[in-house]
C-alpha cells in the first residue's frame, strides 16, 4: 500500500500554508501576543472569514447539491485532509477555537438539526451556516468530567457566538467498541429524544452566566474564582489567567442552561443535538485534530532549532557542528516523525485507540520539542522576542484538551488488558499426540 500523500493532498496543504503565510505571518502573531490584554487575545474576525472562505470549517461536508447540508457550502473532503490543514494551523500557531468550529459544522449540519440555530433574534442566520462561512465562532466545552458541580475549561469564550457542548457519554473507556471508527454523525435520527447528559448541542454564550448576565470580564476573578468558586455576581463563567497569551480560558460550570433555538419550537426541547454515539465521535475527532495541531508545532520547532543551529556560531563554527546539539535536533526529528505516522494512521482508521496513541505521541513531541528547541537557542530562547516560548505554552494548553496523557494511557492500558484477557479465554489448539502420530 502507498501511504504517501496524493498530489491533491499536497496541493491542498501547500495552498493552505501559503494562505496562512499571507494572512497570518509572524508579524501578525507577534502583534497579537505583544498587545494581548490580560485575559488573552480575541479572535480576528477578518481572518476567521478568510478561513471559512478557504473551506476549513466546511471541509468535510458534501459539495453543493450532494446532500441536505449543502447549504453550508461543503468541500467534500475527509478526515485525513482535515488533519493536514490543522497540522498547518498548528505550525503557524493560528489562534482561535478552530477544532470546535470545524466539528460543530461537520456534525451538527449532518444531523440536520444545526442549520436553524440562531446567533441572535435579529440576524436570521443559522449559527452552523454562519460558522461554515467563517462568520460565526463556535468554541467547545467537553462535558465529561465537568458535571456534578465541577467546571470545565472553555477557550475564547468572550469571542464566541455559541458553545458546542459535548456531553458525558457515561463511559470513560467505552469509545473503542463496535462502530468506534464510523462517522456516527450521519446516522443520528433527529426525531429521537436524547438524554441531556449524553448529546452534542449548541448553546448560546449568554447562557453561561447566572441570571442571564453573560460572560464576566476576562480580567475579573480573584484567587477564589480561579479555584473554581463563583464570583461575587454568581456568574458561572470565570476568566482565568492562561499560560498562553493567545488562548484566553474560562472555567465554566455546567449549570442549567438553554440551547439556542433551532427553529423547531425553541426552548430546552429544541436542543440542537445528536446522540451519545455522535458525542463519542466528536470527542475522538477533537482529540485527533488537536493532535494534528501539536504535530504542526513539533515540526515547526524542529525546523527552528535546525535553522538556528546552522546560523549561530561558537568557537569559529556553527553550533550545529557539535555532537550534543546534533543529538538534540535528531531526537526532535524522531519525535515529530513518529507522531506524524501515528496521527496520519489514526486519520485513516478513525479507531479510538489509534487516536489516543496519536494524541499521546503528538503531545509529547510538541512539548519536548519546544523544550529542546529552547535549549538549542540557549539564552536567546528564554527571551520574549523568541517564538519558542509561544510553541511551548500552546503545547501545554493543547496537551490538556480533549484527552490528556493520563487519559490516553489509561485507555490504551485498558485495551491491552482486554486483548490479553480475550486471548486467555480463547480455546487453544491442542498439540498433536506424538505417540499416536508416530507410534
Amino acid at each position: 500500500m502507498d501511504f504517501r500523500l496524493t498530489e491533491d493532498q499536497e496541493a491542498l496543504r501547500r495552498g493552505f500554508r501559503e494562505l496562512l503565510a499571507r494572512r497570518f505571518p509572524r508579524e501578525r502573531l507577534r502583534a497579537a501576543v505583544d498587545h494581548a490584554a490580560p485575559g488573552g487575545t480575541g479572535v480576528d474576525r477578518a481572518l476567521w472569514r478568510d478561513l471559512g472562505e478557504a473551506g476549513l470549517f466546511a471541509l468535510r461536508l458534501p459539495e453543493e447539491g450532494e446532500g441536505a447540508d449543502s447549504a453550508c457550502g461543503g468541500v467534500g473532503l475527509g478526515l485525513p485532509e482535515a488533519v493536514l490543514l490543522f497540522e498547518e494551523a498548528g505550525r503557524a500557531l493560528l489562534p482561535g477555537p478552530l477544532v470546535a468550529t470545524h466539528l460543530a459544522v461537520t456534525h451538527l449540519a449532518r444531523t440536520g438539526r444545526g442549520a436553524g440555530a440562531r446567533v441572535d433574534a435579529g440576524a436570521g442566520v443559522g449559527v452552523i451556516e454562519a460558522a461554515a462561512r467563517g462568520e460565526a465562532v463556535v468554541t467547545a466545552l467537553d462535558g465529561r468530567g465537568a458535571g456534578d458541580g465541577n467546571a470545565g475549561l472553555v477557550e475564547h469564550l468572550p469571542s464566541a457566538d455559541a458553545v458546542l457542548v459535548v456531553g458525558d457519554d457515561g463511559d470513560g473507556r467505552g469509545e473503542g467498541g463496535p462502530g468506534a471508527g464510523v462517522d456516527a454523525g450521519v446516522d443520528v435520527d433527529p426525531d429521537v429524544d436524547v438524554k441531556p447528559d449524553v448529546d452534542v448541542r449548541i448553546v448560546a454564550v449568554g447562557e453561561f452566566g447566572a441570571g442571564g448576565r453573560g460572560v464576566p470580564d476576562e480580567q475579573g476573578g480573584g484567587e477564589g474564582e480561579e479555584d473554581g468558586e463563583d464570583g461575587e455576581d454568581g456568574a458561572e463563567a470565570v476568566g482565568l489567567r492562561s499560560v498562553d497569551p493567545a488562548t484566553p480560558l474560562h472555567r465554566v460550570a455546567l449549570a442549567p442552561w438553554r440551547t439556542v433555538s433551532d427553529g423547531r419550537g425553541g426552548g430546552d426541547s429544541g436542543a440542537t443535538g445528536g446522540s451519545s454515539r455522535c458525542g463519542a465521535v466528536v470527542r475522538r475527532e477533537a482529540a485527533l485534530l488537536t493532535a494534528a495541531q501539536q504535530l504542526g508545532s513539533a515540526s515547526c520547532t524542529v525546523a527552528a532549532a535546525v535553522r538556528y543551529a546552522g546560523e549561530r556560531e561558537q568557537f569559529g563554527q556553527p553550533i550545529g557542528a557539535f555532537q550534543a546539539v546534533k543529538h538534540l535536533c535528531a531526537r526532535m526529528l524522531v519525535r515529530a516523525e513518529v507522531a506524524r505516522s501515528a496521527v496520519y494512521a489514526a486519520a485513516v482508521t478513525g479507531d479510538a485507540y489509534d487516536i489516543a496513541a496519536a494524541k499521546l505521541l503528538a503531545d509529547d513531541a510538541a512539548v519536548r520539542n519546544a523544550r529542546d528547541c529552547l535549549q538549542v537557542h540557549g539564552g536567546m530562547g528564554f527571551t520574549w522576542e523568541a517564538d519558542v516560548h509561544l510553541h511551548l505554552k500552546r503545547a501545554w494548553v493543547r496537551s490538556r484538551q480533549w484527552r490528556s496523557a493520563a487519559e490516553a494511557e489509561e485507555l490504551l492500558a485498558d485495551n491491552l488488558v482486554d486483548r490479553r484477557m480475550s486471548r486467555q479465554k480463547a480455546p487453544s489448539a491442542e498439540c498433536p499426540n506424538d505417540s499416536a502420530q508416530f507410534g
